[in-house]
Parts: structure tokens; C-alpha cells; sequence
């Protein structure tokens, strides 16, 4: 082999001295190729007006506009990201709408956030009692699950699962926000929110309902799949770390892990209930 192709081409070479300078600048390393200028860093701005709150990113937004239970108050948008969300028209939205620049954007909700080039204010959706819960099959029940990524991220994986609904607890939950909307990636829309003050109450009136409720545990004495039965599953779910509160693993129908054969016995939250999800999803059929 030549030095030259150890090296690369000069091609090659080129497009690895500007993907270090990208870098570089991302970072603000010293070295940095003279010319190029690290994004300013900015805090988020002022809250949400009372009664709003900001939701952001392209698939958010898009979901939140085909939600006819969303009331929007208002939109600011990029030029590039009305393209891409189809709308040619500012004027003929039922919501006022501004067209700006990126900066603009991340005046209001900090250069870190990911939002595309467009975002909203708008209500929040509006909880539901369990007794709206429906005919579903499959639910899952968060127990204090309090990080907006992990719940965003179990959101996306519930409506793919086609799960009716998420329950959540009304103390030690997170909150409607940008965040969490923008890890379910519009699907905060399509599901039930369904919040409950007492949790273990909850379960009991799931149980009357004909629901088996399943908590996972990674020390829980059975695997999973070994554990459905009936025609109705509740997934129950608790924090990273503490995991199910003592309430709570008394009084679901039964404990089971999930069968994890390598070195790592536990995964994130979001990532287990996706697995349990799909895992019920195929029992169910």
C-alpha cells in the first residue's frame, strides 16, 4: 500500500481538515480555522404567557396543526421550515403567524434546543380521567417517571405500538413542554393522557377493568413473556434508578424482567418499554 492511499486523496484529505474544523467550532476549540465562528450560546428566554406552552421541531408542529383538539395561539417559522411543513400560505392559518429567522427562535428557547425553525405557542392538551380509558387492549402506566426525554421517547414508542393510552401520576410527572413533546416527535397528538392522583387506586380499577398489570423489575422473578395472560395488559414502568415504588410492586398482578442475556441486566426506561411494548403487542395478536 502507498503513502499516499494510507493517507487519502487529497480529496479525501480536504474533507477531513473541514470535518475537523466543524468540530472545532462546534466545541470552540483552540485551532480553529480562521473564518469560522462558533454558534453563540444562548439561555432559554421568558417562559411561555400563562395557559401556553412552546412546542418546537418539525414533526411536533406538524402533528400539533392536524390535531383539531390543539389550540394553537401562535406560530413563528423559518422560511425554509414553512416549505417543509407545506405551508405556502401564513395568512390562511387560524393562528397568528410570524415569519423569522433561526436566531429568533433561539432567543425563546435556547441555542441547544432543536427546533427546526419553527415553534409554537399553544394549550396544553387537557388530561383524561382513567374512566375514559376505552376499549384498548394494551396501556402503559408510568410510576413517577420523571425525566421529559424518557416519557417523550416511551410516547413515540406507545402510539408505533398502538398502545390506548399512557397513565401517569398528577405529582412526580412531567409536565406538557418542549422537551417531551419534541422526543415523542408529534406523538403527544395521537394518544390519551390519562392522569391519576393515587396510582396504586389506579391499578385496582385497571385490574376491575380486566386488565393484567405487569410491572417490570429487572430482578422480577419471571421473564416477561412468561407472565401475559387475559385479553387487556397494563405495562408499569418506575424511574430510572429507584424503579418501582413498594406500592407499587405490591399491587400489580405480577413482577417480571425482561431477558437480558448479555453482561448488562437493565436498560433505560424508553428503551424497556419498547421492548416490553413490542413484546405484548405480540401477544395480544
Amino acid at each position: 500500500m502507498t503513502d499516499e492511499k494510507k493517507s487519502g486523496t487529497p480529496k479525501d484529505q480536504h474533507y477531513a481538515r473541514l470535518r475537523r474544523a466543524h468540530r472545532d467550532q462546534k466545541s470552540g476549540a483552540p485551532g480553529q480555522q480562521q473564518g469560522f465562528r462558533p454558534r453563540p450560546q444562548m439561555p432559554p428566554g421568558e417562559v411561555a404567557p400563562d395557559g401556553l406552552v412552546r412546542l418546537y421541531g418539525l414533526h411536533t408542529v406538524r402533528a400539533a396543526i392536524d390535531n383539531p383538539q390543539r389550540k394553537i395561539a401562535r406560530m413563528l417559522v423559518t422560511r425554509n421550515a414553512a416549505e417543509r411543513l407545506g405551508l405556502s400560505d401564513l395568512s390562511a392559518l387560524p393562528f397568528s403567524a410570524e415569519l423569522v429567522e433561526p436566531k429568533d427562535i433561539d432567543r425563546i428557547t435556547g441555542s441547544e434546543a432543536v427546533h427546526q425553525g419553527v415553534l409554537i405557542e399553544a394549550r396544553p392538551l387537557t388530561p383524561k380521567p382513567l374512566d375514559a380509558l376505552g376499549n384498548t387492549r394494551l396501556v402503559v402506566v408510568l410510576d413517577q417517571v420523571t425525566d421529559p426525554h424518557n416519557v417523550g421517547a416511551i410516547i413515540r414508542s406507545a402510539v408505533a405500538f398502538d398502545a390506548g393510552a399512557l397513565v401517569t401520576t398528577s405529582r412526580h410527572s412531567p409536565t406538557e413542554s418542549g422537551v417531551l413533546a419534541k422526543s415523542a416527535s408529534g406523538a403527544l397528538e395521537h394518544i390519551d393522557m390519562i392522569e391519576v392522583r393515587n396510582l396504586a387506586d389506579a391499578l385496582g380499577k385497571l385490574h376491575d377493568a380486566g386488565f393484567q398489570t405487569i410491572g417490570l423489575d429487572s430482578e422480577g422473578p419471571a421473564e416477561m413473556e412468561t407472565t401475559f395472560s387475559g385479553e387487556r395488559l397494563a405495562l408499569v414502568l418506575g424511574a430510572e434508578g429507584k424503579g418501582l415504588r413498594q406500592k407499587t410492586r405490591e399491587t400489580v398482578s405480577a413482577l417480571a424482567r425482561l431477558d437480558m442475556p448479555g453482561a448488562i441486566h437493565s436498560l433505560n426506561v424508553s428503551n424497556a418499554a419498547a421492548v416490553a411494548m413490542y413484546a405484548a403487542r405480540k401477544y395480544l395478536k
